[in-house]
C-alpha cells in the first residue's frame, strides 16, 4: 500500500460514496479488459525487498528516517516500523542475462546502503523475522512517521475495537496481544512482480497460487518471534493475526480475514477486484476527483484510485496490480510469498525458480489447478509454513491415472518442478549460464535439506548448547548471519553454528 495518503477522520457518508465509488472503479475495469485496452505483452518483472536495521550487536535500531535521508536515493524509502526499509529495482525484461543484472544491481545498492546504515552504527540484515525482535520493539510510538501508516493502523484498530491477539503454536507457542498493527512490521519480504496480459493472468495467478508451497518450502527464513522458535516461515500467521480485523465472534461466523490466501482458483483478475468490494469494507474511505466512466466515455485511461487504494489493504499472498505506465494500463501479478534473504543470491535464485516456474505451469496443457483441489493448496502453503524444507505437499500424480498424491517438498521440487522451471525459463530466453546457476542453489538445497530457517534453528541450538542464554543466542546468531549475508556466498553453504566462542550471556 504504498500510495500516498492523508491523515483525517472518516464520516458515515465518506464509506458510502467510496463504496459507490468502487463499485464505479470495478465498472470501469470491467469496460476495460472488455475494450482491450491494456498493454501489449512485454514480460516485464521488478523486485521489492523489505530490509531490517539493526546495531552491532544485532539489535533492532529505530533510524530508518535517519538512514533514507543519508542514503537519499528513491530506490530507498519508508516500511511500516522505524526499523524497516525497503528497496525498489526498476522493471527489467525477463530474457537474457536478467538475474545476473539484477544481482549486481542489488549488491550496488545495498552496499550503499550498508555503508551509510554504518555512519549511523547500523547495518542491513535482509531476513524473513529479526531473530532479536522483543515486544517493546514492536508498539506503536516505533511505526514510522508517514500519515499513511498512522491513518492505516488507527483504521484497523477501529475496525477490530479491541486488542490484537498473537497465538501461534510451533516448536514452541507463542500467545500474546498488541494494541496496534506493529508486530505486522516484524515480517519483511521479498515481492516478485509480473506484468501480464488479461488473457494470461488468470494463468498466471493459478500458476503462483499453486507454487506457493514450494516457494516456502525451499524459501522460509523466518523461524523465530520475541524469543520463541515457532514455524519455520512464522510471517504468514503473524501477518494474518496482526492485521486481523476480526474479533473471535466473526472469525466464528467464517468471515474472511484480510490476509488471505483465497478459496478458489480464478477465470480473469476482474474475479479478485470483485471479491475484495464483495467480502471487505474499506478501512481508507480515501475519494479521488476522477469519474473513471467519464474519463473512459472520453477516450482517456482511469486512475482507479479507490480500487487501487482498497486493493493495497487486502493482503493476498498474490495480489493483482493494475498500474499505468505511460498512459498505458497493465496488470500485474504481485508474488508476495517469499521472506526476506538470506543473499542476494539467494533471493534471485528464489526469483528465478518462481518465473521460471509460473511460465511453464501457466501454459501446460492440463494446467495443474485443473488437477489439483483449491483446498489442498491452501493446505500445502499452511503446511510449507509450518515445517519448511521438511514439508510434504499434496500433489497432482504424473501420468494417465490422476488424483493427488502426498510427496516430500524436496523431492517435488528437484524431481518435477526444477525441470518445469528451467524450460520456463528457456521460454523467457534466460541465458543458461544463469539458469543453471540459480537453479542451481534451489537444487543444492533440496539436496542438502537446507534454507534459511533451517540454518538459524541449527546455528540457535548450537549456540544453546555451548551455554548461550536464549536471549544471547538469538543476538550471537543474528550477528553471524548478518556477516555471512555481507560475504554472499549462499546459505545451503553456511557452516551451522558460531564461528567462535562467545562469552556468556
Amino acid at each position: 500500500m504504498g500510495e500516498k495518503v492523508v491523515a483525517g477522520q472518516f464520516d458515515l457518508s465518506d464509506r458510502q460514496r467510496y463504496r459507490d465509488k468502487l463499485r464505479r472503479n470495478l465498472t470501469g475495469l470491467e469496460r476495460l479488459l472488455a475494450e482491450k485496452r491494456f498493454d501489449r505483452p512485454r514480460n516485464l518483472m521488478g523486485l521489492e525487498i523489505e530490509l531490517n536495521l539493526t546495531g552491532s550487536d544485532g539489535m533492532p535500531k529505530m533510524l530508518n528516517a535517519q538512514v533514507l535521508e543519508r542514503i537519499a536515493s528513491r530506490d530507498f524509502q519508508t516500511e511500516l516500523a522505524m526499523f524497516n526499509l525497503e528497496v525498489n529495482i526498476a522493471p527489467h525484461a525477463l530474457g537474457g542475462r536478467v538475474f545476473d543484472r539484477l544481482a549486481e544491481e542489488l549488491r550496488t545498492s545495498l552496499a550503499y546502503a550498508d555503508r551509510k546504515a554504518g555512519e549511523l552504527d547500523a547495518g542491513i540484515v535482509m531476513i524473513g523475522i529479526l531473530p532479536t525482535l522483543d515486544r517493546d520493539d514492536l508498539v506503536s510510538s516505533n511505526l514510522s512517521d508517514v500519515d499513511r501508516y498512522v491513518l492505516l493502523n488507527d483504521q484497523i484498530v477501529a475496525a477490530r475495537g479491541e486488542d490484537f491477539a498473537l497465538d501461534i503454536d510451533g516448536v514452541e507457542r507463542l500467545t500474546c496481544s498488541s494494541k496496534s498493527i506493529a508486530p505486522e512490521a516484524a515480517c519483511t519480504s521479498v515481492q516478485l512482480h509480473l506484468q501480464v496480459t488479461p488473457h494470461r493472468f488468470a494463468d498466471v495467478w493459478n500458476a503462483a497460487q499453486a507454487v506457493a508451497a514450494a516457494q516456502i518450502a525451499v524459501g522460509a527464513n523466518s523461524p523465530f518471534l520475541f524469543g520463541r522458535e515457532l514455524w519455520r516461515e512464522s510471517r504468514p500467521p503473524l501477518f494474518q493475526q496482526s492485521t486481523d480485523t476480526r474479533p473471535p465472534e466473526l472469525q466464528a461466523q467464517g468471515v474472511r480475514p484480510r490476509t488471505w490466501f483465497g478459496e478458489r482458483w480464478i477465470s480473469s483478475a476482474y474475479d479478485l477486484f470483485e471479491e475484495n468490494l464483495r467480502y471487505y469494507p474499506a478501512l481508507l474511505p480515501i475519494c479521488d476527483d476522477e469519474d473513471p466512466l467519464e474519463v473512459l466515455d472520453e477516450g482517456g485511461i482511469p486512475k482507479l484510485a479507490e480500487l487501487v487504494l482498497h486493493n493495497g489493504t487486502v493482503y493476498r499472498w498474490n495480489r493483482p496490480v493494475y498500474g499505468i505506465a505511460d498512459g498505458v494500463p497493465h496488470l500485474r501479478v504481485e508474488n508476495r510469498v517469499l521472506p526476506a534473504g538470506p543473499t542476494i543470491t539467494d533471493v534471485i535464485a528464489n526469483a528465478a525458480f518462481y518465473y521460471g516456474l509460473v511460465r511453464a505451469l501457466a501454459e501446460e496443457s492440463r494446467p495443474v489447478w485443473s488437477r489439483l483441489p483449491f483446498e489442498a493448496a491452501a493446505a500445502n502453503f499452511d503446511a510449507a509454513c509450518r515445517h519448511g524444507i521438511d514439508a510434504r505437499l499434496t500433489w497432482p500424480r504424473r501420468g494417465r491415472y490422476g488424483g493427488t498424491t502426498e510427496v516430500d517438498a524436496v523431492s517435488l521440487v528437484r524431481d518435477e518442478l526444477l525441470p518445469l522451471a528451467a524450460a520456463g525459463l528457456d521460454a523467457w530466453g534466460i541465458e543458461p549460464a544463469d539458469r543453471d546457476l540459480y537453479l542451481g542453489v534451489i537444487e543444492e538445497r533440496c539436496r542438502r535439506r537446507v534454507n534459511g530457517a533451517s540454518w538459524q534453528v541449527a546455528t540457535f541450538h548450537r549456540a544453546l548448547e555451548s551455554g548461550l542464554s536464549r536471549e544471547a543466542a538469538l543476538a550471537a546468531t543474528t550477528r553471524w548471519y548478518r556477516e555471512l549475508m555481507h560475504e554472499g556466498e549462499p546459505v545451503h553453504t553456511w557452516p551451522v553454528g558460531l564461528p567462535e566462542p562467545v562469552p556468556l550471556g
